[in-house]
């Protein structure tokens, strides 16, 4: 086991991360910009270093200032939780020649997991089902004549995307070409690599992922399923386990692709394999996320294994050591994410001074946050703002939990806004509370509550 981790990150992550290094143990390195001088983990992690001013790509982004500090204060890991260079193959492969492992997946195995491409070719040759697209980077004209073959609509994405970004359906042939243009330019500006590829476009489908541990002596294991089909733009607003409504024999199928795929890329470490579930309750791999992700806590709470743990103690080069009961789901538990945006002004970002902040609480209520009263929401990083979960022993018992926490959640600030209004809508929205809703219930419930705004008018 290490005995001192760098936590190469801030927020919530980073504070979840310092908890359990404790747990096991392990003194703990927090990195932070001078806009995070007085977050939480700066409190609590033994040791806090400023790594540079509050601009991303000069603190967080900052690989060689990061590697730099993990050496002056003796950490032996780095651990890089979610988003900033967490997928990085350049920083992981930097991190390894140095002699201070990134907790993750190798830098090979990233980086052919991280071109959405390669990943594709690779699960295709590992027997995963694969909605019809392309395996190869093509030409405009080429994906032209391709799209035309499979049927629109279809979707561009770029090969190195992530987050939602950098994708766009296009429903017709007359548009096709400049929009693929467009998506590379896109893809080029964002990610440093102008290459996309070419999916068929499931219009009305589920977003399931199957949440992954694996050893670096060949073991893999399956931790069930998530449903993350609550999304704006891509990006998911509530998650939940088990996958509601799909059969336990096509759940238990997904999780075997999954293993599947995870052993033929070698993986070690967490990771998730996301599908999608068409109505005819068809699955398609779509892609692997080589790191925690954000809605670790619904598999957590159904499961009573601590991921984070779990995927120190094998990058550490611990066996896995669970027994099959101990990877069963029971009850269901339910993840929102409460972002500090604005739903009604298409979810703008609303940064500002949290003038109160009382957490929601009561039985089996968990809330991941680096929040607290008289806190400022910096405007250079992600809105998330804290991580609500609730578990209950059936569904229609974690979705009343959740909205009792949520209404008890209280946040204030005179220019901060949430979406904690907007996730009690979704919970009681009859889709949802029946599981029949798709990737597309945000667009169909904002469409619905535009008509009746024009109704009003």
């Amino acid at each position: 086991m290490f005995s001192k981790i760098l936590i190469a990150n801030r927020g919530e992550i980073a504070l979840r991360i310092a908890r359990t290094c404790r747990e096991l143990g392990v003194r703990t390195v927090a990195i932070y910009s001078s806009q995070d001088r007085d977050s939480a983990v700066v409190r609590f992690a033994d040791e806090a270093v400023r790594i540079g001013p509050p601009e991303a790509k000069l603190s967080y982004l900052n690989a060689m200032a990061i590697l730099e500090v993990a050496r002056r204060t003796g950490a032996e890991a780095i651990h890089p939780g979610y988003g900033f260079l967490s997928e990085d193959p350049d920083f992981a492969d930097v991190c390894a020649a140095n002699g201070i492992p990134l907790i993750g997946p190798s830098a090979e195995v990233m980086a052919r997991l991280g071109s959405k491409i390669s990943a594709r070719g690779l699960m295709a040759d590992a027997g995963l089902p694969l909605l019809p697209g392309s395996l190869t980077p093509l030409r405009a004209e080429q994906s032209a004549r391709l799209a035309g073959h499979i049927g629109f609509p279809v979707i561009v994405k770029a090969a190195a995307g992530g987050g939602g970004l950098g994708m766009r359906v296009i429903p017709g042939k007359d548009e096709f070409v400049d929009a693929y243009r467009r998506t590379e330019a896109t893809a080029r500006s964002l990610f440093g690599d102008g290459q996309v590829y070419l999916e068929k476009y499931l219009a009305v489908a589920r977003h399931v992922e199957i949440q992954v541990l694996c050893d670096a002596h060949g073991s893999a294991v399956h931790l069930g399923s998530r449903d993350c089909s609550v999304q704006r733009r891509h990006q998911k607003l509530v998650e939940e386990s088990p996958a509601p409504r799909l059969s336990d024999d096509l759940l238990e199928r997904m999780g075997q692709a999954a293993i599947r795929g995870s052993l033929a890329a070698g993986y070690v470490g967490t990771g998730t394999f996301e599908f999608l579930v068409g109505p005819d309750n068809d699955y398609y791999f779509m892609e692997v996320n080589c790191r925690i992700q954000v809605e670790h806590p619904v598999t957590e709470a159904v499961t009573g294994i601590d991921l984070v743990a779990e995927q120190i103690k094998v990058a550490a080069g611990d066996r896995l050591t669970l027994r099959p009961e101990d990877t069963r789901t029971r009850g269901v538990a339910i993840e929102c994410r409460i972002n500090t945006e604005d739903p009604e002004r298409g979810f703008a970002p609303t940064p500002g001074r949290l003038e109160e902040f009382i957490p929601a609480g009561g039985p089996f209520v968990r809330v991941d946050t680096h929040a607290f009263p008289g806190y400022t929401v910096p405007p250079n990083y992600d809105s998330l703002l804290a991580k609500l979960i609730v578990w209950a022993p059936d569904r229609p018992q974690a979705i009343s939990r959740m909205r009792r926490a949520l209404e008890e959640f209280h946040i204030a600030g005179s220019t901060v806004k949430t979406t904690k209004d907007f996730l009690v809508d979704v919970l009681r929205n009859a889709k949802f509370a029946a599981a029949e809703h798709s990737t597309a219930l945000v667009d169909e419930m904002l469409h619905a509550e535009s008509r009746s705004a024009e109704r009003s008018a």
